[in-house]
């Protein structure tokens, strides 16, 4: 199996983001995502700079793939879409289906953001063109194992395997909500939470993670320890880029996958690491904030 780096889900100031990039080049990663895929507002890194940098990240002998907003909604959202499926060298990865269709039939991978549940859907995404599919987060093993048997599209299988979950976005910013101001004029205030707002429950649980326009699981997703459960379904692996020890954590699901560490104690390894406690509901198909795995 294949690690990819997937999409930074959250606003980093520029300096932090060219750091984390060069570390990024250095990682034992096979795929890097990049792009905004969460709020066209967040302006620290311009199309420009996503391109350079895809650039260095190519040179170092990633393979490199621009990752689209997941739900558009203005003109100039479009534009840089328009500019992203253009580019002449990089895969696309689509987020809706919009992206889809503006590839029309040219090489993409069609993200976790759209619904893709049985094997006519990734048939129909494999004739538009896609080479890959990320399967969409609340899907379970089992639900993923019934959907290959009977898939003929060829496509390979990417699985969200670590970090908070993008669950949901919406038109609304519940970070500018939460400081009392609109969204025209956030004033970017979710750059002063590089992880997200944490959301708990009147009992004090941490449920879910406000990112901007998105909602996110407070608890990290982590099927480290269910690496065996992928054997045969699995091509590639995602981890989701962190402000800390995300380097840290590519190494040990590397050190798992090459078969230097059980899985059970990579994943042992990983737990004080975790900024929240971990979750695997969804791939045991249960409830996604259920962990099912003791570490």
């Amino acid at each position: 199996m294949k690690l990819s780096l997937g999409p930074l889900l959250y606003y980093w100031p520029r300096d932090t983001m060219l750091d984390f990039y060069a570390q990024a080049a250095r990682w034992p990663v096979d795929i890097v995502y990049l792009g905004e895929t969460v709020c066209s507002r967040r302006h620290e890194f311009r199309t420009d700079d996503w391109l350079k940098t895809a650039e260095m990240l190519a040179d170092a002998g990633k393979e490199v793939v621009l990752s689209t907003q997941a739900l558009i909604e203005s003109e100039s959202d479009l534009k840089m879409l328009r500019r992203l499926a253009d580019n002449g060298r990089f895969l696309i990865e689509a987020n809706d289906m919009g992206a889809v269709g503006l590839m029309a039939g040219r090489p993409f991978v069609a993200g976790p953001h759209i619904n893709t549940y049985n094997p006519q859907t990734l048939q129909i995404l494999a004739e538009a063109g896609a080479a890959r599919w990320v399967m969409p987060l609340e899907m379970s093993r089992d639900m993923l194992a019934e959907l290959l048997a009977q898939d003929t599209s060829g496509l390979e299988t990417e699985v969200f395997a670590y970090g908070r979950m993008p669950l949901a976005f919406s038109a609304r910013c519940f970070t500018a909500r939460r400081h009392n101001l609109p969204k025209d004029n956030c004033q970017f205030r979710c750059i002063e939470n590089p992880y997200g707002m944490t959301l708990k429950t009147r009992e004090g649980q941490s449920f879910l993670a406000l990112n901007g326009t998105q909602t996110q699981s407070a608890s990290v997703y982590s099927l480290l320890a269910a690496l065996e459960s992928m054997s045969g379904l699995v091509d590639v692996l995602r981890i989701s880029p962190q402000p800390d020890n995300t380097g840290e954590v590519v190494a040990l699901f590397r050190a798992a996958l090459d078969g230097a560490s059980a899985p059970q104690q990579a994943a042992h390894e990983l737990a004080p690491l975790l900024p929240e406690p971990p979750c695997d509901g969804y791939w045991h198909g249960r409830a996604g904030i259920e962990q099912t795995v003791a570490y």
